[in-house]
Order: structure tokens, then C-alpha cells, then sequence
């Protein structure tokens, strides 16, 4: 974990304490929820190490680490879909970070071009699961702007 945040090890402290003392796991990682902040729709999930969390809050824009790059990544950087951070939240263990952000750009979290990660839903009948397209219409083309 980076120096830049505070250890702790008392549960009352992290629990009901005010210090901010984010609980990476072994591999240094915190798991990230980002949702709309007007409308609270979940627009994605990915992971932070310390320095993206740093980064994210001196900067007020979503920053990530990307576990394929193996790297500091910053949402947006390709795409121009950046992430404009309204308020930082940590659940009560301290090893989830929530974000509400506002996007910028064409509205679209998703690396397929949707405005959500989230834009399938799980339907089952009689034990067969199957996904349905909800909200899934693309604010650009990810071919075209990732060059496919």
C-alpha cells in the first residue's frame, strides 16, 4: 500500500472512525463501483491500487489500475469518455470505493461504447439463464475509436 494513506487496525477506527485507511487486498488492489451522479445508475466496476486512488482523488477525474495492461490507466484516455469525480465513498470495511461521477464526452463508461458496463439483464425460466440487451444502444463506435 502507498504511504499516501493512513493503516489502520482498529475495527471501531475503520468502522465508525474518521480516518481514511483504504483496505487493498494482497495484491494491492481495491475494488472500485462507479455510478451516475444525478441519476445513481451503476455505470461500471474496476479495480484501483493506491496510486490510481491518489491520483483520482488529487485530480477529481476516474483513474484505474488496468490488471491487462498491467498499469495506471485513466478513463478516457483513448475513448474521451473521462469520468469527472463528484464524490469519493468507502463502504464500511474500507475495501470498496465507491465513485459518483459525471461523464464527459458522449456519456459512454463502457469500452463497447454503451453509457453502462451494465447494459445486459439475466433472465431465467425453468433453470435456463439467458442475457437481454436493457439500455444497450452504443454512444459510439468502440472499432472506430479503439481502432479494431
Amino acid at each position: 500500500m502507498s504511504d499516501a494513506f493512513d493503516t489502520c487496525t482498529d475495527r471501531q477506527e475503520i468502522e465508525e472512525g474518521r480516518t481514511f485507511c483504504p483496505r487493498f487486498d494482497e495484491k494491492g488492489l481495491i475494488p472500485a463501483i462507479l455510478t451516475h451522479a444525478e441519476t445513481g445508475e451503476v455505470l461500471m466496476f474496476a479495480w484501483m491500487n493506491a496510486e490510481a486512488l491518489a491520483l483520482t482523488l488529487k485530480e477529481g477525474i476516474a483513474v484505474f489500475y488496468s490488471r491487462s495492461r498491467g498499469r495506471i490507466w485513466r478513463k478516457g484516455e483513448t475513448s474521451g469518455e473521462v469520468l469527472a469525480v463528484t464524490e469519493v465513498r468507502t463502504d464500511c470495511d474500507q475495501d470498496v470505493i465507491w465513485l459518483k461521477v459525471r461523464p464527459r464526452g458522449r456519456g459512454a463508461a463502457c469500452h463497447t461504447g454503451r453509457r453502462s458496463c451494465f447494459y445486459r439483464v439475466l433472465k431465467g425460466e425453468n433453470g435456463h439463464w439467458h442475457l437481454e440487451p436493457d439500455n444497450a444502444d452504443r454512444l459510439f463506435d468502440p472499432d472506430t475509436v479503439y481502432g479494431g
